[in-house]
């Protein structure tokens, strides 16, 4: 969600807190502001929209060359998008401001007494109520009086704070919002992403829930909040500046499209040994007795690693013969889930940092789950408080829809599935033929994108209409949500997901004459169903657009636009099929007009509940 950038040390902070926010774009924002202190007092510029907003209002005030700096982009959750509501905010006395990620559950509360003290407020967010306690409780110690605030507040946060009053500190702390500090040469960066921090070291210190860091020119303090000393490790950051950059296309979004080829050939990668017969998944290698044993599986995730989690479930069931469910991770703790002996829960998250996702599974630890990560964000916090997982690799995703973080997800949990699978009951030859197959997807991957021109004219024909309809049976069934949830994210269409059978238990009353119906019709066990309900929506006059497999004359003989994908074995095809909605709901958005890799409202990052 929001983003984070702190900077001290030798250089001008303003250029580089200013390149940290472009880079954190990506995650979603309404506006954005820095505070920069020169010695002797802060000077706060902040404004609502772009960051090209910011930087023009910056270009204004000339060069600043003050070496203590923090930044900062909203996504709003307390108060409108306005200026007044942009982070930094200050305290009273416009001496200490702070820059924060997160939710102040308690604010209310505190404000309440704050105002009773004697305090005004200017802005509607609860970041203000926590600058002014700041501000409130401080007596020349800064790093003591965010700890004693901290220790008032319920709720999550990442925070960054500076003083006028000591212009060689800079304070960051964290619980439940990601902050990480980029260890340079006599210069050290605070950030809520390491996108940020890559450009200028690869050398990073994690903090973890309840710590708070004191950063001076020197060294790095780390402290719990009940301030006892913590040993940290510096860790070496797996993210180039490469990766991070457009290298010639027009949105990240297609990028990422285009290169799940190569990514999946990364997730795969000495995983998979088809000429042994071998898949080794080394993050979850101690624990396969125990999983194979399990009397069950979980999994839990938000969007679209809850698509993937469907996906696993099936999977999961079919292939391994396990009992699984898939659950909301928003909803999972709120419902009081059993727990029994023997439950497994695999959390699922691009970012490793969602807030729901990471509730989720510190409620399944605590009633004794085993609990697994697939997570593609290397030292992440659901990567840490897992018991075990698998990293995806399939590299830094920027686009805000995921594309390649979801045929990772989707990657990995077959595997997964196949690895207990064989353990169980699988035969060799059933194993095998799976394995040889996956070794393929890649390339499956590829001719599917050749169809990206076919699919741009499909997009241009049909995106006048303001209501369409996803269908897949099966395995599908999860492609079609995820099909349905890409069309709504990035071209704003409202667009439906549903098990095609489910069609005629109501929905089908939203078939006009020129309705957008998205089928997936592969070869499958339900291949034959799948053609009766396409059958029920031609004759109600709906458009169908059909994914099948090349040289399917039956499929494409019934279909308005047909886009053709090569055939792979069922369990996989998901890998496959979802490439071409990820196409279409692209160029969907792209002759629409929207802005592809910042949809409106959405963030990369979901770090509230």
């Amino acid at each position: 969600m929001c983003g984070i950038v702190g900077y001290l040390g030798k250089r001008p902070a303003q250029p580089i807190l200013i390149e940290g926010l472009k880079r954190l774009e990506y995650r979603g924002y309404d506006s954005a502001g820095v505070a920069l202190c020169d010695g002797t007092r802060l000077s706060v510029v902040r404004s609502v929209g772009r960051i090209g907003n910011l930087q023009q209002r910056l270009a204004a005030r000339g060069d600043d060359p003050s070496s203590l700096g923090i930044a900062h982009t909203r996504w709003a959750t307390h108060g409108e998008p306005t200026e007044i509501n942009a982070h930094p905010h200050t305290d009273a006395s416009g001496r200490i401001a702070l820059v924060h990620n997160g939710i102040v559950e308690n604010y209310a509360s505190l404000k309440e007494f704050l105002v009773g003290e004697g305090l005004a407020f200017r802005s509607q967010t609860d970041t203000e109520v926590l600058a002014q306690l700041v501000g409130y409780l401080y007596d020349g110690d800064l790093a003591s009086a965010v700890r004693a605030a901290l220790g008032r507040v319920q709720g999550t946060y990442g925070i960054a704070v500076i003083s006028a009053d000591e212009p060689g500190l800079l304070v960051a702390a964290r619980k439940g919002s990601p902050l990480l500090i980029g260890v340079g040469d006599g210069e050290y960066i605070v950030a809520s992403d390491p996108s940020a921090i890559v450009p200028h070291t690869d050398r990073v210190i994690y903090l973890d829930d309840g710590e708070m860091a004191s950063i001076t020119a020197d060294a790095v303090r780390t402290v719990t909040l009940d301030n006892v000393p913590v040993d940290k490790t510096e860790a070496r950051v797996e993210l180039s500046l490469e990766q991070i950059e457009l290298d010639g296309y027009e949105h990240y979004m297609l990028k990422e499209i285009c290169e799940q080829p190569a990514t999946l050939r990364n997730c795969l990668a000495g995983r998979l040994d088809v000429r042994d017969g071998r898949i080794q998944l080394g993050g979850v290698a101690a624990h396969l007795r125990q999983l194979a044993t399990s009397g069950r599986i979980t999994l839990i995730g938000c969007g679209t690693a809850w698509h993937a989690g469907l996906v696993g479930g099936y999977l999961f069931e079919s292939l391994a013969r396990m009992p699984a469910a898939v659950d909301y991770a928003s909803e999972f703790r709120y419902r009081n889930p059993i727990i029994e002996p023997g439950t497994v829960v695999i959390a699922i998250s691009q970012s490793g940092e969602t807030a729901d996702t990471l509730a989720a599974l510190r409620e399944a630890r605590e009633r004794g789950a085993l609990v697994l990560g697939v997570v593609n964000a290397v030292g992440s916090t659901i990567a840490r408080e897992t018991d075990a997982g698998v990293y995806l690799h399939v590299g830094p995703e920027i686009g805000v829809a995921s594309t390649k973080a979801f045929t990772g997800q989707l990657a990995v949990l077959t595997m997964l599935a196949m690895t207990l699978g064989r353990r169980r009951h699988m035969s060799i030859g059933m194993f095998e033929s799976l394995l040889h197959g996956l070794s393929k997807i890649p390339d499956a991957i590829a001719r599917a994108l050749e169809q990206s021109d076919l699919i741009r004219g499909i997009a241009a024909r049909n995106v006048e209409r303001n209501n369409w309809l996803f269908l897949g049976r099966g395995l599908n069934y999860p492609v079609a949500l995820e099909g349905a949830l890409k069309l709504k994210e990035i071209s704003y269409i409202h667009a439906e997901g549903m098990p095609a059978a489910e069609m005629k238990h109501g929905p089908i009353a939203l078939i006009s004459r020129g309705t957008p119906a998205v089928f997936i019709a592969t070869r499958s066990e339900q291949y034959e169903k799948v053609i009766s309900n396409m059958e029920e929506v031609r004759s109600r006059g709906g458009r169908l657009i059909v994914i099948g497999n090349e040289g399917d004359k039956q499929v494409s003989g019934l279909a308005d636009e047909f886009i053709p994908v090569p055939e792979v074995p069922e369990p996989l095809a998901p890998m496959v099929n979802v490439v071409p909605l990820q196409l279409l709901a692209y160029h969907a958005a792209v002759i629409r007009g929207c802005n592809v890799d910042k949809p409106r409202n959405l963030a990369k990052s979901v770090t509230v509940e």
